[in-house]
């Protein structure tokens, strides 16, 4: 990690012109602005203006000067950019001309989850997401086609899965801008890939998620193909889902966790699956939509990995088209509310619910978008933890 001072000098020696300040707006879509090197100064100590008011969720044109202020742990140099004159990206945080952070900054709204878990629970909560995405063909005039770039299934290889050498040049990439890849491999749909990435905070794993859907994309359109995160692209096929593996430094705690995002799971679904096609993935393709849990069981919202090291949760309702810094700020705190109140869960649930009729007994989740908003905007819990 990088200090400002670090970062100006690198910039210096390493012939750095362009930098990239990103941010994201309130449903997770990453926006830059790139200034050039030599007013990295003036970033650091004064920040870089921007409209508010032109960002879908932020403010009105009445008070629309907000500022960019680089984070300098997050540097990165774009690798398909030339090596002389690079391009290098931080992330920044969102703060008012007066500094107050902006609340609408879904980066301080994680931290300060973060922060409150360590502050009040001496608890920290490392994150390991699992991302799921559909390579198409193009048309010649360069749009997505819907027709996958190839017919291969669940774990298979070249020849059928002409994704591999994709798969490598984006692993290649994220070792390049210091995330570190754990595995790859085709998922079940034609055309359908998965990159996991290695443990880490949850505001690292948060970054690595939305760097990651970037360098998919671009890697993906260098080949001459689409890159799709929508959970449900192709009907009768396996949706794409975002799983988010939780683990605690206390193990103990483990069971009031899974209690807590068990009780809050209905008012976190407008935030974990964000579009009307969200819905049409739930409760199919191993995509569950019953709030329990399981041991090794795929059928439940929750399920614990057989796992000989680090026990792990693993939330499977969520997709990539969720904002990951709301979705991981809202699982801490759902989960500290189990662990505050010492909530306890139910018994696990261990047969495959995909194939059983009998489920009366277990709660489902939102089965639309609108009743999901209409649950989160009637939540108390999500407002204390949104407060916008």
């Amino acid at each position: 990690m990088y200090t400002e001072s670090e970062v100006l000098e690198f910039v210096k020696e390493e012939d750095v012109k362009f930098v990239r300040l990103a941010f994201f707006d309130v449903k997770g879509k990453q926006k830059n602005i790139s200034i050039m090197a030599d007013q990295l100064h003036r970033a650091f100590e004064l920040g870089i203006s921007f409209d508010a008011s032109a960002i879908d969720g932020f403010e009105s044109p009445d008070k629309s000067d907000l500022f960019l202020h680089p984070d300098p742990t997050t540097l990165s140099v774009l690798p398909w950019r030339p090596n002389t004159g690079k391009v290098c990206r931080m992330f920044c945080n969102i703060k008012y001309p007066d500094g107050t952070p902006y609340e609408k900054d879904c980066r301080t709204l994680l931290k300060n989850a973060i922060k409150y878990a360590k502050e009040k629970y001496n608890l920290s909560l490392s994150f390991g997401p699992e991302v799921e995405f559909y390579l198409f063909k193009l048309n010649e005039a360069g749009e997505s086609t819907k027709i996958p770039f190839d017919n291969a299934g669940y774990m298979d290889i070249a020849p059928e899965d002409k994704g591999e050498n994709i798969r490598r040049d984006i692993c290649f990439t994220l070792e390049s801008m210091g995330i570190i890849p754990e595995a790859s491999h085709h998922e079940e749909g034609p055309g359908q890939n998965e990159i996991d990435f290695k443990y880490s905070d949850a505001l690292t794993a948060a970054d690595n998620t939305a760097t990651f859907k970037w360098i998919v994309r671009t890697r993906a359109a260098s080949n001459g193909l689409y890159a799709d995160f929508s959970p449900k692209p192709l009907e009768g096929q396996a949706g794409s889902g975002f799983h988010i593996n939780v683990s605690l430094s206390d193990e103990s705690k483990m069971p009031n966790a899974i209690a807590g995002i068990l009780k809050h799971a209905e008012e976190l679904t407008y935030f974990l699956n964000t579009t009307e096609e969200s819905y049409n993935r739930l409760g199919e393709c191993k995509a569950p939509k019953y709030i329990c849990w399981g041991n090794q069981n795929r059928s439940t919202m929750i399920r614990v990995p057989a796992t000989k090291k680090i026990k792990r949760l693993e939330i499977r309702s969520a997709d990539p088209e969720c904002n990951p810094y709301i979705a991981f700020a809202l699982i801490i705190y759902a989960a500290l509310d189990g662990i505050e109140n010492n909530l306890v869960p139910p018994a696990p649930v261990e047969e495959n619910l995909f194939a059983n009729t009998s489920k009366n007994d277990i709660k489902v989740l939102p089965d639309t978008l609108d009743l999901a908003k209409k649950i989160a905007d009637e939540s108390e819990f999500v407002k204390k933890v949104l407060k916008y």
